[in-house]
């Protein structure tokens, strides 16, 4: 992520203006490849519509329809999580993150990103 578009997320995840949807779409896509790259597998997907959708943590493959790890939240909440200005347990406890399935925890562990 360049350094432009992290100061508007940040500024953003701090009360200000919103970027634009394509800064958005960019920064959920690239953390999401961030994220695999930290911790590949396919055992929990993340979800964060509508910009993507990737399936990460090693461990048991899930193969057909949905899988039992699932990890589902909005675009400025994962931001906040990957830049470290909102904690897993905050997310989850404000309903703003939804983790289904015994792994989806293990994501945290992988949070923010560098």
């Amino acid at each position: 992520m360049a350094d432009d578009e992290r100061t508007a997320l940040v500024a953003w995840l701090d009360g200000g203006e919103a970027p634009e949807r394509s800064v958005l779409r960019a920064a959920v896509k690239e953390s999401l490849a961030a994220l695999v790259r930290s911790a590949p597998g396919r055992s929990v997907e993340v979800r964060i519509p509508p910009f993507g959708a990737v399936q990460c943590i090693a461990g048991l493959q899930h193969g057909r329809g949905t899988p039992p790890n699932v990890v589902e939240t909005d675009a400025r909440t994962w931001l906040a999580l990957v830049l470290g200005k909102l904690s897993w347990a905050d997310a989850l406890g404000s309903g703003a993150l939804r983790a289904s399935g015994t792994r989806t925890a293990e994501v945290a562990d992988h949070l923010p990103l560098d």
